[in-house]
């Protein structure tokens, strides 16, 4: 797309664009200091830019004193709930030309000391909550150092008082500056790279597609550990002008206070399907108090098609979106009421500094209505994963990114994804990979064959359902095997299913033909045999 190419070459191509090489706060700090920048949700509290704005100062002065003495690119993490200082060490850490690696508070210790090992960071900043976690963390890194958020003579407030703002250190726009987590379908955790520039243009794409103002008032509880919480929703509402309103967890109740909240005027809010259903059958649901929203903005799962009807029905735009960590926004509805109602199961167009096109697997691109891979290019693409040179490779061609993601496109533009080249299902909003169930069940003696698919379920979305072959003679029972995954993966990646099969269904290959297991579970889910 030519466009892009303008917009690379002759807008941001150097680095001394400040909203490329460096963050958006401290632009914002003198254009318009006593907007207010963030809202936190828990506890009434609120920063405007210009506050916001020094304790991110105070806060980059801080960590360079620490450490840096040990070069640029120093590493430091953030295990904690929704927060202002989750942002602040964020931001921080790019005027210094650190690296920032927000931790997901919902895996296990197990899960987290493989990150750790992987990203190596010098500090991680904790909430109490998880000082038990931080502090195991820590047996596996001996060099890091520990401090927790908030008060105390060790904590992170004490710490900022006592530290002076400094001067930003000049920046290099395509050095990384956070590192994103995500499995792999190997079930090991990669780190993607993402560079000054890619939050950027990350951060355009959204406010874009979005219709992000200084005027907006978003309303995040979607995790920080996620690209939609941390770069589409807070970053592009702080490059903007907006007030962000940061809630810690999803409690439906106090969302739907905050919605129906006049004064606020929240005008986005984002969740995953399962959240917006939650939300419309709560009590205190009331559309006629949400004058200013704009949209729900649903990301992480396929919208059910009587859902955004509901919506619609009361004047509340449902609309969703596709996009990764690898990439951001990719593509989204447009907020037009006509097009969600028509359009079921769109995911819309690409954003306006993505190429995109839909390949098969040759790499050819596919005529319209036909299914292919999805293949990106544009600033906002990560240049690789962490430490990960090899898979870094195979992610590309011909310096396009390959998603891994199958869609098609109607004569219209509008995208459809179409399923998952990849096995990977979402439950709950996150992202699951069956390779890594499966070798949890299959580190069992008696276990001889597993073979792990995500299934609809109308809590989550999806959840997993293992097939399980045990070796002559053995037994192992259900719950002994829910136990065995209890130990070392998060809740939501455990099966909620396991199933006793005679065999495995393999093609010629000796691959897994897992649509034969999908058959047959929804044929009969209950005693689902293959």
């Amino acid at each position: 797309m030519q466009t892009t190419e303008v917009d690379m070459a002759g807008f941001a191509k150097g680095n001394s664009f400040t909203l490329v090489a460096e963050d958006p706060v401290g632009y914002r700090a003198k254009v318009s200091p006593n907007i207010v920048a963030v809202r936190t949700l828990n506890d009434g509290s609120s920063l405007t830019y210009a506050a916001l704005d020094d304790r991110i100062a105070r806060c980059a002065s801080l960590l360079h004193g620490l450490f840096g003495s040990r070069g640029d690119q120093f590493r430091v993490a953030g295990l904690a709930r929704n927060c202002v200082d989750l942002l602040v060490l964020a931001f921080a850490c790019q005027r210094i030309r650190a690296i920032f690696v927000p931790l997901n508070w919902r895996l296990n210790a197990a899960e987290l000391s493989a990150i750790i090992a992987d990203c190596d960071p010098e500090l991680v900043v904790y909430e109490p909550e998880f000082e038990p976690v931080a502090k195991g963390l820590a047996e596996h890194a001996p060099r890091v150092m520990l401090f927790p958020f908030g008060g105390g003579p060790d904590g992170l407030d004490a710490r900022l008082a006592a530290a002076g703002p400094t001067v930003r250190l000049k920046g290099d726009a395509d050095l990384p500056a956070i590192l994103l987590y995500t499995s792999g379908t190997t079930g090991t955790p990669k780190g993607v790279i993402l560079t000054r520039r890619n939050l950027f243009y990350s951060a355009v794409n959204f406010s874009f597609v979005g219709e992000v103002t200084p005027g907006s008032v978003t309303f995040c509880d979607l995790p920080f550990f996620h690209t939609i919480g941390l770069v589409a929703i807070a970053r592009t509402t702080l490059m903007m002008g907006g007030t962000l309103v940061i809630s810690d967890r999803f409690m439906p109740d106090r969302t739907i206070a905050c919605l129906n909240d006049e004064t606020l005027g929240v005008t986005h809010y984002f969740a995953v399907p399962q959240m917006a259903s939650i939300l419309r059958d709560q009590p205190g649901y009331a559309p006629d108090r949400m004058r200013r929203l704009k949209a729900i903005f649903i990301g992480g799962a396929p919208l059910p098609p009587p859902l955004v009807a509901a919506y619609l029905a009361d004047g509340v735009a449902l609309v969703n979106g596709y996009g990764m960590s690898e990439a951001g926004t990719v593509m989204h509805m447009p907020l037009d009421a006509d097009a969600i109602a028509t359009r079921h199961g769109s995911i819309g167009f690409p954003a306006p500094l993505i190429e995109l096109k839909i390949c098969d697997q040759d790499g050819r691109e596919v005529d319209a209505g036909e299914i292919g891979e999805i293949w990106l290019k544009g600033p906002s693409v990560t240049p690789g994963y962490w430490n990960k040179p090899d898979q870094t490779q195979a992610a590309f061609t011909n310096g396009w990114f390959r998603s891994g993601d199958m869609a098609k496109r109607d004569e219209d533009g509008f995208h459809i994804l179409a399923d998952r080249l990849k096995d990977m299902f979402i439950s709950g909003g996150e992202n699951v990979y069956p390779a890594e169930i499966e070798g949890v069940i299959a580190g069992h003696p008696a276990v001889a064959e597993v073979a792990v698919i995500g299934v609809p379920d109308s809590r989550w979305g999806e959840v997993g359902v293992a097939f399980v072959v045990l070796r002559p003679g053995e037994s192992v029972s259900e719950e002994t095997l829910k136990a065995l995954c209890a130990q070392t993966l998060a809740a939501y990646k455990r099966p909620a299913h396991i199933v006793y099969s005679d065999a495995i269904p393999r093609n010629a290959a000796g691959k897994p033909q897992k649509h034969v297991l999908r058959d047959h579970w929804s044929k009969n889910p209950a005693t689902a045999e293959a």
